[in-house]
């Protein structure tokens, strides 16, 4: 199955980085082996062989990773998906779905930028979308393959639980949809997109994030959770700030196309 206003070129391109930055490892040395220089300076050119072939390595794979973040933000969605997420949630509006699609990119996103680890989904609504697109499992695989080289496989959303692999998922997730519309983790002042869209929908089921944290303690027998409640976590290592973030202290109108509130995160309703 052919992917929707498939990007020819891009997708070359990233094929071709994919490839040619292990090539860069292993050539150079190659190189230097079938020129079959002097016995004294053969040390010296292997060693200069394959720095170069490490540099030329990292050089690519941060090409190949600023190319795998245009696919995912400027590629389109099969069509279906809209249709099926309004005969599911008949509340929304063609304006919504998009924005819903957009909060799926803002995952797709984070699960990249954490250097593709585990990351967990915060919301009904998006998770409701992703569960449609890997129905359709070939154009889905294709789709993944161009974002992330590989398989990205389905967890059903979730808040912070028991389980700390999960809850570390979770953390990635908030620290990298906060960094995308350019939040603090730490201090957010408003929500991300993704974790904005169950309540602003009012999704049976999904999972509200409050704006400030004092109100969660004025809420008697409240089962919501705090944007403080992701701190000790981190965002995959891609980021010497992504240690020990947490913290709400302001709302304001999200940005990005939805957000509603400030940094603060909820069970479900």
């Amino acid at each position: 199955m052919q992917l929707p206003a498939l990007k020819v070129a891009l997708l070359r391109r990233i094929r071709w980085l994919a490839l040619s930055k292990w090539l860069a490892v292993l050539v150079l040395p190659a190189l230097v082996v079938a020129t079959r220089p002097w016995a004294r300076m053969f040390p010296l050119m292997m060693v200069c062989a394959v720095f170069l072939g490490l540099v030329l390595f990292v050089a690519l794979r941060a090409w190949e990773t600023s190319l795998r973040r245009q696919f995912i933000r400027e590629s389109t969605f099969p069509r279906f998906l809209g249709a099926k997420l309004r005969a599911q949630f008949p509340q929304l509006q063609p304006r919504d779905v998009e924005l819903v699609l957009h909060g799926l990119r803002q995952f797709f996103m984070a699960h990249l930028r954490s250097q593709r680890q585990f990351v967990a989904m915060p919301s009904v609504v998006v998770d409701a979308a992703w569960h449609e697109f890997i129905l359709h499992t070939r154009a889905y695989e294709a789709w993944c393959n161009a974002a992330f080289g590989k398989l990205l496989h389905h967890t059903p959303a979730e808040v912070l639980g028991r389980d700390p692999k999960r809850n570390d998922g979770l953390r990635r997730t908030w620290f990298w949809a906060c960094k995308e519309e350019s939040i603090d983790p730490r201090k957010p002042t408003r929500l991300p997109l993704l974790f904005a869209l169950d309540k602003k929908f009012a999704i049976p089921g999904g999972f509200s994030y409050l704006p400030d944290c004092s109100d969660i303690n004025r809420q008697a027998g409240s089962d919501s959770y705090c944007g403080s409640s992701f701190g000790g976590g981190d965002g995959g290592g891609a980021s010497g700030d992504a240690d020990g973030f947490g913290g709400c202290d302001a709302s304001s109108d999200g940005g990005d196309g939805g957000g509603d509130g400030g940094g603060c995160g909820g069970g479900g309703d």
